[in-house]
């Protein structure tokens, strides 16, 4: 019997934190610090790791609100506007509660947690692992691979999607996500696709043609094509395909972030230090949250 890969969890950290500073009440450190978001922050990995028990795990951060896709494409992600005052600083607390628990960080300047996500990803295979990454973004699922090595969770709804998965949801294959919203858009990114293009032409037209450029705008072409009203939509793709190719070059994450590498010794989780924990859960007035850690070490594993 061969021995199975090891799984490496790489957790979308973004995600996370927006979802925790939503869905708490208002709250503060004995030095006033909004705390929040870091706190539901805290417990979503406490309660992922006493659940899942993971072996290998990073977490991804963005560094800035900006990254290279602003250079291409100014208006991409703008109309989220700066972070609200009381979260910018938690964003620098999650990164250290991150690293108190003993999970590797991850954050590179210009690019976002999806493309660091992606370049682990790519590493990780290489080396005979499995992924899976956690997140709600439907970006990531472009990293889905049909031997079933990479996978996606989403921790709220405690699904697992594979290949099959990614197609039951979008109507695509895992590596036509990008092409699916350069055609309908990305309204969480600021990203237009082409006017009048649902969710379900969008798949149609690419499961009959592949990608955006090989759609045909000539309609004599579409014939056993699954889609209402192909003559619309085939004037519609002709006209707008230059917007649709640039959404998607967009929506494609980058898998090769310079400066970003990892064995699976760096990402091995052992658990975390009690020297590190214990002051930090203190001075944001945690209370008895360090109860709640699965697992503690006396050491870390060198990480190079």
């Amino acid at each position: 019997m061969s021995e199975r890969r090891p799984i490496v969890h790489l957790i979308d950290g973004p995600v996370y934190i927006f979802r925790a500073y939503h869905s708490l009440p208002s709250m503060s450190a004995p030095d006033g610090t909004p705390t929040n978001a870091a706190y539901g922050y805290a417990n979503t990995l406490l309660k992922w790791a006493a659940g899942r028990q993971p072996t290998h795990v990073a977490v991804a951060f963005d560094e800035s609100q900006e990254s290279f896709r602003n250079e291409l494409e100014p208006g991409y992600k703008a109309q989220r506007g700066d972070p609200p005052e009381d979260l910018e600083p938690q964003f620098d607390i999650c990164v250290e509660v991150t690293r108190a628990l003993g999970f590797p960080v991850f954050s590179k300047r210009d690019f976002e947690a999806d493309d660091l996500i992606a370049t682990l990803t790519s590493q990780l295979l290489k080396r005979g692992a499995e992924v899976e990454v956690m997140t709600t973004d439907k970006d990531l699922c472009q990293l889905v691979r049909e031997d079933g090595r990479v996978t996606i969770y989403d921790l709220a709804r405690d699904t697992l999607r594979d290949a099959d998965g990614v197609r039951e949801k979008f109507g695509v294959d895992p590596a036509q996500i990008p092409d699916y919203l350069g055609l309908v858009g990305d309204a969480v990114d600021n990203l237009p696709g082409v006017p009048g293009v649902g969710a379900k032409g969008a798949a149609a037209m690419l499961r009959a043609f592949g990608k955006i450029e090989r759609v045909p705008a000539d309609v004599a072409r579409w014939a056993g094509v699954e889609v209402r009203g192909a003559a619309r939509l085939a004037s519609l793709v002709e006209e707008h395909r230059d917007r649709a190719l640039r959404t998607r070059d967009l929506a494609t994450v980058r898998r090769d972030v310079p400066g970003v590498s990892a064995g699976l010794r760096d990402l091995e989780w052992r658990g975390a230090l009690r020297d590190e924990v214990e002051p930090l859960f203190e001075r944001l007035g945690w209370g008895r949250i360090a109860t709640r850690i699965p697992r503690w070490t006396d050491a870390w594993p060198s990480r190079s």
